[in-house]
């Protein structure tokens, strides 16, 4: 069973596809914490957000490993060190839509990703999951949720951590990753023309897992039935 789970920056995918995969017993794989990883290790080098190149040899010598551990989830070590945390910093978050950008690092990590999604069973979440790395998904989830709504949650996530962000800010930064998403040449973010959209605006977590789920469930008893 494979499950692609996309859309823009704060639609809840990473949090949905999560939880559904714990609800399936499948692994579950959290695409942009790889491309937060890279743009991590990035900064921590030095380098420009702009240099194909040079993004591209901090993505292949870095050692990245994205382990599940239970309640945790997906915990991401960037050189031996836990960086769950520190890949979801303001100045990651600022830059990760460049770095992504990049053809030859996306070429990379798709490959990774294409790697992991031939290994069996699984949920994974990104912006071109049932578009460009799993086009064979078996369900294909397309979330969303209006700017202002995006921007509270991402507000109330930092909030959390003792970072206090100005909500106009957010919502800007969250309309150009939004812009930078979709219109890059390369994978850019767009719904799979057989993906099913949910809005989450209005939804709680509970409440969108528990649509996933029917939606996956009750096809998979139609398939049955048939």
């Amino acid at each position: 069973m494979k499950i692609a789970v996309d859309g823009p920056a704060g639609a809840g995918k990473s949090t949905i596809a999560r939880l559904v995969a714990k609800q399936l017993g499948l692994r579950y794989v959290d695409t942009g914490a790889m491309y937060r990883a890279v743009t991590l290790a990035a900064l921590r080098q030095g380098v420009d957000m702009d240099d194909e190149d040079a993004l591209l040899r901090v993505a292949t010598s870095m050692d990245l490993n994205i382990v599940f551990q239970g309640q945790r989830g997906n915990v991401i070590y960037l050189d031996g060190q836990d960086v769950t945390g520190l890949i979801r910093q303001p100045d990651v978050t600022a830059n990760v839509s460049a770095v992504s950008t990049h053809k030859k690092v996306r070429d990379f990590i798709v490959a990774l990703q294409d790697q992991i999604g031939r290994q069996g069973s699984v949920v994974m979440d990104g912006r071109d999951i049932g578009t460009v790395v799993m086009p064979d998904a078996d369900w294909k989830i397309f979330l969303q949720a209006t700017v202002e709504e995006r921007a509270r949650r991402r507000q109330q996530e930092l909030q959390r951590k003792g970072v206090v962000v100005d909500i106009k800010d957010l919502q800007e930064q969250i309309r150009t990753r939004d812009h930078l998403d979709s219109t890059r040449e390369n994978s850019p973010l767009r719904k799979a023309e057989d993906a099913i959209e949910i809005d989450t605006t209005s939804l709680s977590i509970s409440e969108v897992v528990e649509k996933v789920l029917d939606l996956i469930q009750g096809e998979a008893e139609t398939c049955t039935r048939s």
